[in-house]
Formats: structure tokens, C-alpha cells, sequence
């Protein structure tokens, strides 16, 4: 048996012999179980972690248990298929966690620049299913952002990459350090908006490659080089799309992949599966998180469907449910191999609020549907 199915297993009956509540999670909780330390000595192995002091271990240890206790929370009242419990973001209090992977702002308004696109019909012929990860060479591998807050930097860059290999057949990746340096706001790994990467593309004439100018995980904006290698992608310009996720839909099946900005709030203990969540467990209203719209599809009837002990089993859906496939920046660890699905309908976690894409050649009036189902 393997170091995850090993863990996995162990944390499941643990939590079921516990019966886990957020009463864990206190700044001198006293001894711990024995099964949580084991339980926790595993997770050091899998996710590489190691702390500074006793005092900081036992610090983490709560947090980690607060966490457990939260994954079970939302496994039980989780309405869609998805499945909550131990990532590697486990031992980070949700202050941390936002700090370290959210925006770590809300935008006053998105520039004048972007044009919304309300009149193309986009959304009257959409196909059932889409997934641009089947078409050949078109998602780039899952970058990983690591400490650096650029979520918006990845989502523009694989936004670039994906339209550019569709429209050239040529495969690129570009350089996230170049938008973090050249930014106009100079916020670097402090965070930003994917019109912002747009924007820097605009004002560079492209993009150099990720080869020769490399992401360094900086926290600090370096010394714009844009001007030192040669681009190898650029854009005609960016465009907002509607609100509707039928036409999003289109747009997305007929031209490719689009960035979207999201409450990234249920996804600290997200592990696999379907997220159907409400307003109240998902702020719509509230959106810190960049990441790359790249198909949609149904679940099986049968998709997540939770053993008889569960006590949400009733709750668990018994029919298809649609949803979105996003692409994540957190490293092909986290997730499904790095892609999450949303519910697909309800602007779950506020998926339509900025639907931003670049245009990397000249618009046409109508474009056959093209993505894989």
C-alpha cells in the first residue's frame, strides 16, 4: 500500500473513531491522541514539512487538527460529489492560507480596456461536453506558484499558451517572471488581477519564454528584462465575456480556454470530486483566486457517492451533475493531478464575475466548435 492510501485510510477511521469538531483547535489543547500524531507524522513525510521549534510544531499540530475538523464539516455538508480532508495546505490557519494563495485584494473595478463580449451568440449552440486537456499539446503542464502570490500571472500565461497553441499549432511557454517583474503596479509576488498580466503583455509587445526568463518564486518584484530576450507570444488584446455561463460555455468550446477569478475559500481542503456549494458556504460576491476555465462535462450518476456510515449520504446526488474543469497553480500534487471541477449553473464561488480572455489573432464573426468532448 502506497504513503497516500496508507494515510488516507488511517485518517478516515480516525476520524469516524473521534468524531472530529472544531473544539480541537485551541491554543492549549493539552495531550494529543496518539492516532492524530501518527496521523500527522505521515503528513510531514508526504507534503515534506519540517518546523523551527517544539513550540511551533505543537502550533501546527492544532492547526492541523482544526483543519481535519473543518475537511469534516464540509464532507458532511458538501451537496455535490466533491470529497474534503487532509492536502498539503492542512498545517496553514485560512489567514495564511489566503496570504499565501489568494489575490490578497479585491478589485476596485476591471479596466475600460476590456471589452465585454454580451452580443456574440455564443451560448446558442454549445456541445454537451468539452475538454480542452484531450486535444493534443494544448494545456500546458500545472505550473506551481509555490509562496508566491502571482495566481493571476499563471492563470494570463496559460491562458496565452493554450489560445496560442490552438491558433499556430505551435507549442509555447511563456515567462510568468516577466509579468511579475514588468507589472505595471510593481506588485510582484504580492498579488494582482489577470488584467494586469494583460495589460504587461500589451506594453512588452509579448512575452518572453519561460526558458529564458524563468520563474525564481520571489517575493520581491525584480528589475523589469523584457526588453533583453525575444518574445515568442503575444496578444491582439483582452476581451471580458458575459455573465452567463451558457455563453461562456460557447465561447470556451469554440475558442479555448479562459481565465477565471473565484472565492477560493472550500478549496484549502478540497481533495477530488464535484464542489456544489451555496452562497453561504461560497461568497460568489467575493472573489481572490485566478485560475484557468478548460472545459465541462457531467459526473456519472454514481460519482462520489459516500459509504452508508456518511451522514450526508443523503444529501449526495443520484443523478448527473455539470460542472466546470479549472485548471489550479498549486502544483500537480494538489487536486485532481491539479484541476478541480465546480458546479456548473449557479455561479458557484462567483465563477462568473471576471471571465477574462486574451485574443491572440484577428476576431472573426463565428468559429466552428472545436473542443474535444
Amino acid at each position: 500500500m502506497t504513503l497516500t492510501a496508507h494515510l488516507s485510510c488511517f485518517l478516515a477511521l480516525w476520524m469516524v473513531g473521534q468524531g472530529l469538531n472544531n473544539s480541537l483547535y485551541t491554543q492549549d489543547s493539552g495531550p494529543r491522541p496518539m492516532e492524530l500524531i501518527e496521523i500527522f507524522k505521515l503528513f510531514q513525510v508526504q507534503f515534506n514539512r519540517s518546523y523551527s521549534s517544539p513550540a511551533e510544531y505543537a502550533r501546527r499540530l492544532d492547526i492541523f487538527a482544526h483543519n481535519l475538523a473543518q475537511a469534516q464539516r464540509l464532507q458532511e455538508e458538501d451537496l455535490g460529489t466533491a470529497e474534503f480532508g487532509m492536502t498539503p495546505f492542512s498545517d496553514l490557519t485560512e489567514e495564511e492560507f489566503g496570504q499565501l494563495y489568494g489575490h490578497q485584494k479585491i478589485p476596485e473595478r476591471y479596466p475600460t480596456v476590456g471589452k465585454k463580449v454580451e452580443s456574440e451568440k455564443w451560448g446558442e449552440s454549445v456541445p454537451p461536453t468539452c475538454d480542452w486537456r484531450k486535444a493534443t499539446d494544448i494545456i500546458s503542464p500545472i505550473k506551481d506558484q509555490e509562496k508566491c502570490n502571482c495566481c493571476w500571472a499563471i492563470a494570463a500565461a496559460d491562458n496565452i499558451e493554450a489560445l496560442w497553441r490552438i491558433r499556430y499549432r505551435q507549442i509555447v511557454d511563456v515567462s510568468v517572471q516577466e509579468l511579475l517583474d514588468c507589472d505595471r503596479c510593481g506588485n510582484g509576488c504580492t498579488g494582482g488581477f489577470v488584467w494586469d498580466a494583460y495589460i504587461t503583455v500589451l506594453n512588452n509587445s509579448g512575452l518572453a519564454s519561460e526558458k529564458d526568463y524563468p520563474f525564481q518564486r520571489h517575493a520581491k518584484p525584480h528589475r523589469c528584462l523584457a526588453k533583453k530576450y525575444k518574445k515568442v507570444a503575444w496578444i491582439q488584446d483582452f476581451i471580458m465575456l458575459s455573465s452567463n455561463e451558457q455563453v461562456i460555455a460557447g465561447y470556451l468550446a469554440a475558442h479555448g480556454p479562459i481565465t477565471v477569478t473565484i472565492n477560493m475559500e472550500l478549496l484549502q481542503h478540497y481533495q477530488k470530486g464535484v464542489i456544489k456549494a451555496t452562497p453561504s458556504t461560497c461568497d460568489p460576491r467575493y472573489v481572490n483566486h485566478s485560475v484557468l476555465l478548460v472545459g465541462f462535462g457531467k459526473s456519472k450518476t454514481e460519482e462520489g457517492m459516500q459509504a452508508e456510515m456518511t451522514s450526508s449520504q443523503s444529501r449526495k446526488p443520484r443523478h448527473p451533475t455539470p460542472y466546470w474543469i479549472l485548471k489550479n497553480s498549486w502544483g500537480a500534487h494538489w487536486g485532481e493531478k491539479g484541476y478541480f471541477r465546480l458546479h456548473r449553473g449557479n455561479n458557484t464561488c462567483g465563477i462568473t464575475k471576471y471571465p477574462f480572455t486574451a485574443r491572440v489573432g484577428q476576431p472573426v464573426k463565428k468559429l466552428p466548435v472545436s473542443c474535444p468532448p
